[in-house]
Parts: structure tokens; C-alpha cells; sequence
């Protein structure tokens, strides 16, 4: 079929397309007219996700994942933010709606539920393309009605959405706070057990107490030294077959002078023996004065010689005493050390469990925080307001669709009424019926109506 043939068909058959565009367009035009007005109020809500947490000041990053605006827009619709609303309007104590309950469900089921299916039914969230706001759309047949609800889901979303924020916070804040009790009885229990052992050992500060021993040990170590260098050299000098060559008899005055009388004396003798014989009185005496002098001389030797050999004696018990002592202040000063090295011990496990509480006692502070915030990242931008037109039925808009709704209607109509009783309108249609071809056409004389109607030569 050409644009010729449909044209023909539309001239033939235009009053059953009037005919049909006029039924189309009044029957919907009556049909909006008699339909129950409906008011849609609108709630625009801004969802802030680049502002760092209140508390801890940290982005949280899941806020700027793809999924977090679905998500919400997903919440909105749920059946929790349903019941919440139902809860605020107290749709629930009104007897009119318990009584459309009981005869909707036959009392089955919760009325909670049934309302909030009601209302979710009428609801549309509509996020923004380009932008972090989320329209709240609830139609219902009273606009202030209709604007209640919207405001409704608002809240009840804002209140849910600050709910499963803290819920986590919540159940954090309570770990934490046993975790910190637990903390806490660890380091009041390294604390006790580092007091008892110090108390015990009598410890108060091991670190002065460590090297005022260790300093005595040096020193008695020093006069240990000291000693059996002293008795070596008194030990040599006991063992020695020539007294008289040791260095105190030679170093010693009082021998020195003896000495020297002696030789004086000698010298005394000799001569008295050559001037007055042996047997002089004067050389008798001169003998007499020199033995004399040389028992003095052994005798103070032999002084000197004892002396040695008492401050042998007295070092070899002084080294004695020494060596008990330093062996003592040995075990003393390793027993301080070890007491010390237990007390670090004590004291890194108290700064270990320190460290622990306050890092335990810090997240629980910020954790109880989180748990009694009352911000959230959700802010009302546009809250809803009773509408002052329908939103539906749109007379304007269904007329208009009714009008193209209706021409194509007709249109339709009218080629099935053709294609059901064929008609000859022009002289393609007379070769497509009779199947032979066409050798020209001729015109008639102008009709009755005034109009020319070709005829086929074939």
C-alpha cells in the first residue's frame, strides 16, 4: 500500500476516523474528569558525603563508593523506614484504619505491616542525576495528607539512617568497654606483682642501689690488688737468705750509723792491736764496744727482718679478708643485677599493659562518643508542603495523548474496516485485483459532486 491508496482510504473513510478520534478524546476526558484527584507532595533531601566524621575527623571513604546512593535509595523503600512512619503519624491508633484492616486481612497478619505496604505503595524516591539529593515523592488523595507522609519518610529515613550508623558504634562501645576492664585488671595486676617483689627484696631504687655495690665492689677489687702486691713483695722479701741486703735494712739510718761505727771501731782495734797488743786492756774494750755494736746491728736486722714478716703475715689475712669480702659483694652486685633485670622485666610488662589501656581506653572513649552522636551526614534541603494542584489526573496531558491516541485509533480502524471490505479507489488497486496490466486511463466528465473520476483502459 502506497502513501496514494492510504490517502484514498482516508478520504473514503475520514467520518469513522473522526468519528473514533471523538470517541477516544471525550471518553478520556470524562474519564479524568471522573477520576478521584491525587496530590503529590515532595521532600528533597541532601545526603552530605565529602564532610569528615564528626568524632573521629576521618573521610570515610565507604560514603564515596558508586553503591552508597543506591543504597539509600534502597533504605528509603524498606519496610523499617515504612514502620517508622507509621509509628510517627500513629497511623496505627486510628480506629477508621484498624476497622479498613480488619476487613481487608480478616484481622491476619500485623497492622504495622499491612499500613506500611499501604504506604510504600504510593511512594517515590527519586535520587539526582548529577548531584547528592534525594527526592521523596508521596501521591495520596489529601495533599496535607500527602505532604505529612513525605515529611513522615524524611524523618523516618534520617532516624534510620542514624540508627545503623551507631548500631555498630553501639555494639564497638560496648566491646571496648570490656576490653578496657579488662586492660585495666591486667596493669593493676603487673603493678601489684612489681610492688610485692620490691617489697619483698626490699628494693626501692634498684639503680642507685646497683651501683653504690657495684662502686664498693671496684674499691674492695682495688684494695685486693693492692694487698697482694703488698704481700708478694713482703713474701720476697721473707725468702730472702741476705737480710742485710733487703732495702730497708740498707735504706735504714739507725743500721747506717751502726754500720759506720762499726767500721770506725774496726779501724779503732786494728790499730790498738798493732800499738798495744791483744791483750791491752784499751784493746780488750775496743773488742768489747765493736761486739757490742754488731749485736746491735744483727739485732736491729733482725727488727727489720720480723717486720717483713709481720706485714706478711697481716696482708696474707688482710688479702684473705678481701678476697671473703669481694667474693660476698660479687654474689651481692649479681643479685642486684638480676633483681634489676626481673624489675625490667616487671616494667615492660606494666608499659606494655599501660600502652595497651590507653590505647583500649582511648577507642572505647571514641567509640561511647560514636554511640551518642546525634549528627548525621542527611540534611532536609526542601521539606514537603501541601501541593496546591492535582498531580493526577493531568487533563491537559491525557487530552493531549488522547488526541494522538485517537488518530492512530481511527487511522487503525479505518484500514481494518478497508482490509476487511476491499474497495477499488484508484488504479493500482484495479491492477492489483484483476492481475493485468494497465494500458492507460481516461478521464470521465466532471460528476455530480464536481469531481473527475478517472476510468482504466485495459
Amino acid at each position: 500500500m502506497n502513501l496514494q491508496q492510504f490517502f484514498l482510504i482516508f478520504k473514503a473513510r475520514y467520518r469513522l476516523v473522526l468519528l473514533v478520534f471523538a470517541l477516544t478524546v471525550a471518553l478520556t476526558v470524562a474519564v479524568s474528569l471522573v477520576m478521584s484527584r491525587q496530590y503529590t507532595a515532595s521532600a528533597a533531601l541532601v545526603v552530605d558525603v565529602k564532610s569528615p566524621d564528626p568524632v573521629s575527623g576521618l573521610m570515610l571513604q565507604g560514603l564515596m563508593a558508586p553503591g552508597y546512593m543506591p543504597t539509600q535509595i534502597d533504605i528509603i523503600n524498606s519496610d523499617r523506614v515504612a514502620k517508622a512512619v507509621v509509628k510517627l503519624l500513629r497511623l496505627d491508633q486510628s480506629a477508621a484504619i484498624r476497622q479498613q484492616w480488619q476487613e481487608d486481612t480478616k484481622g491476619q497478619g500485623q497492622l504495622n505491616d499491612w499500613l506500611a505496604a499501604l504506604l510504600a505503595r504510593k511512594l517515590d524516591v527519586k535520587p539526582a542525576r548529577d548531584s547528592n539529593i534525594i527526592t521523596i515523592n508521596y501521591t495520596a488523595n489529601d495533599p496535607d495528607f500527602a505532604a505529612a507522609v513525605a515529611n513522615a519518610f524524611s524523618q523516618a529515613y534520617m532516624d534510620v539512617n542514624l540508627d545503623l550508623r551507631l548500631a555498630p558504634a553501639r555494639q564497638y562501645a560496648a566491646f571496648f568497654q570490656e576490653q578496657t576492664k579488662a586492660a585495666r585488671n591486667q596493669l593493676e595486676a603487673a603493678q601489684a606483682v612489681m610492688s610485692t617483689y620490691q617489697q619483698v627484696n626490699g628494693i626501692t631504687t634498684a639503680d642507685e642501689r646497683l651501683d653504690y655495690e657495684t662502686a664498693r665492689l671496684n674499691e674492695t677489687s682495688s684494695q685486693l690488688t693492692t694487698v697482694q702486691g703488698q704481700t708478694t713483695d713482703s713474701q720476697s722479701k721473707r725468702v730472702n737468705e741476705h737480710p742485710d741486703t733487703l732495702a730497708e735494712v740498707m735504706q735504714s739510718p739507725l743500721i747506717n750509723g751502726i754500720k759506720a761505727d762499726i767500721v770506725r771501731m774496726e779501724g779503732k782495734l786494728a790499730d790498738s792491736n798493732i800499738a798495744l797488743g791483744k791483750n791491752h786492756p784499751q784493746t780488750l774494750r775496743a773488742q768489747s764496744e765493736l761486739a757490742a755494736e754488731k749485736a746491735q746491728l744483727a739485732a736491729e736486722t733482725q727488727k727489720i727482718t720480723d717486720a717483713i714478716e709481720t706485714t706478711y703475715q697481716v696482708g696474707k689475712q688482710r688479702e684473705r679478708h678481701l678476697q671473703g669480702t669481694l667474693a660476698s659483694q660479687k654474689a651481692r652486685v649479681l643479685l642486684l643485677n638480676k633483681q634489676r633485670d626481673e624489675l625490667n622485666v616487671m616494667r615492660r610488662d606494666i608499659e606494655s599493659a599501660q600502652h595497651t589501656f590507653e590505647l583500649v581506653s582511648q577507642r572505647a572513649s571514641q567509640a561511647t562518643i560514636e554511640s551518642h552522636a546525634d549528627q548525621t551526614n542527611i540534611s532536609v534541603l526542601n521539606p514537603a508542603v501541601a501541593p496546591q494542584e492535582p498531580s493526577k489526573p493531568r487533563l491537559l496531558l491525557n487530552t493531549l495523548v488522547s488526541v494522538i491516541l485517537g488518530a492512530l485509533l481511527g487511522l487503525c480502524v479505518a484500514l481494518g474496516v478497508e482490509l476487511t471490505h476491499r474497495r477499488i479507489r484508484s488504479v493500482q488497486d484495479l491492477i492489483e485485483v484483476l492481475d493485468i496490466p494497465s494500458l492507460g486511463t481516461v478521464a470521465t466528465a466532471t460528476s455530480l459532486f464536481g469531481r473527475n473520476t478517472p476510468k482504466a483502459l485495459t
